[in-house]
């Protein structure tokens, strides 16, 4: 089965092919700057040169167009007939309680995204354009979403029930969602693997950390908590996005700096986090070369980064009574030896001891890093989110 994974967003769309028999990606690509002057499309075949492509894309539907003529072209596509392609599995980030997994696109479905854009109105319109463009040029072909926040339906209410007058949770749905639930779901699912032990039987804390980043704790191979909430917004310090605060500073920023309620809210999402507190760089990479040469501002966003994961992780090592394994995953996760060091090391009484050699040679590969008579292991696992994706697609087609 060959499965075709889009993640549309407002001017990109990311794609993959992938073989599901061998669990092979065929090719991949970008689309940016769509209806914008300047569109482009990046294509990479296996085992070919990457192909640069540049058009005028006013939608989402040119873009499927140009992704689909290349993956047919005679000279580095991978495709002789869209017949090929089996199904489609599209990445949605909000689904809010209406779905609590993936499933076949109908109308039913993309009713439940739009009634969703008010929770995630920058990625919701965008997942919807993508959506209807691949049924466009693709009728036929089935058509699978895969929510970020299916993953986490399986929080209990204790988990995801603000303090707030219960009615405006009834009236608008106003709780817990987190996100990243694919690459949760992904990488818990490895750990299982990995430790050789029946994923129901595990208490695992997975952080995925980048520019977005997000703890979950995980029982039994279901989501019981995570730190983002009704938005991506809330939990730790990120690249850009504050993380927790006084709810208090909003209304004190709107008095202060004359700001409208919703220039907070881009303010929150888009000039704090690490960016705001170093006043360098939202990359972690910046970020660790500027305190490696004296910034102390640099050094105070990579600090109290650091500090919220190790909260998180105590909190969760609360809410589950332990932990078999914490996994670090995404950008930052995957990468960076030093975060990986820091965090790690106050975190004993969990059982927790790293070997410094496996953890400086564990940059982007599928490792335990722990000394063997470590109680808790650390796993670093690469998140393949779009192989996630294609799965969770293969399982829901199957069944047709």
């Amino acid at each position: 089965m060959k499965i075709l994974v889009i993640n549309a967003g407002s001017s990109s769309l990311k794609y993959q092919l992938i073989d599901m028999s061998v669990k092979t990606t065929l090719a991949k690509g970008l689309v940016d700057r769509i209806g914008l002057k300047g569109a482009v499309l990046t294509h990479r075949p296996f085992n070919g040169e990457k192909v640069v492509i540049e058009a005028e894309l006013p939608d989402h539907i040119a873009a499927i167009k140009i992704v689909l003529d290349a993956l047919l072209n005679p000279d580095y596509g991978v495709l002789k007939s869209l017949s090929e392609i089996n199904a489609v599995g599209h990445r949605v980030v909000h689904g809010g309680e209406k779905v609590s997994g993936s499933v076949l696109i109908d109308e039913k479905i993309k009713e439940a995204i739009i009634e969703c854009i008010e929770l995630g109105p920058l990625h919701n319109p965008p997942n919807l354009a993508g959506i209807l463009a691949c049924e466009k040029m693709m009728p036929g072909i089935p058509q699978v979403a895969v929510f970020d926040t299916a993953f986490h339906q399986t929080m209990p209410p204790e988990s995801y029930i603000y303090g707030i007058p219960y009615e405006l949770y009834e009236k608008y749905h106003i709780r817990r969602y987190g996100f990243h639930g694919t690459s949760h779901k992904y990488v818990t699912q490895r750990a299982a693997i990995i430790l050789g032990k029946n994923p129901e039987k595990l208490k695992l804390i997975s952080c995925h950390l980048g520019n977005g980043s997000s703890i979950a704790a995980v029982k039994d191979g279901k989501s019981i908590d995570t730190s983002m909430g009704l938005t991506p917004l809330e939990g730790l310090v990120m690249g850009t996005r504050s993380g927790d605060i006084d709810p208090t500073i909003v209304s004190y920023l709107i008095d202060k700096e004359g700001l409208s309620a919703q220039e907070v809210n881009n303010y929150l999402n888009k000039k704090c986090g690490v960016l705001g507190l170093s006043g360098i760089s939202s990359d972690f990479r910046d970020l660790q070369q500027a305190a490696a040469d004296g910034n102390n501002r640099a050094q105070l966003a990579l600090d109290v980064f650091v500090h919220n994961v190790k909260k998180y992780i105590g909190a969760y090592a609360a809410v589950l009574d332990g932990a078999d394994a914490i996994i670090f995953t995404a950008g930052v996760g995957e990468n960076s030896v030093e975060m990986r060091q820091e965090i790690c090391n106050t975190l004993s009484y969990l059982g927790v001891i790293l070997d410094e050699e496996k953890n400086k040679n564990a940059r982007g590969k599928e490792i335990d890093i722990s000394k063997q008579d470590a109680k808790c292991r650390v796993l670093v696992i690469p998140t393949k989110e779009e192989l996630m994706i294609a799965l969770d697609t293969e399982e829901v087609v199957s069944k047709l």
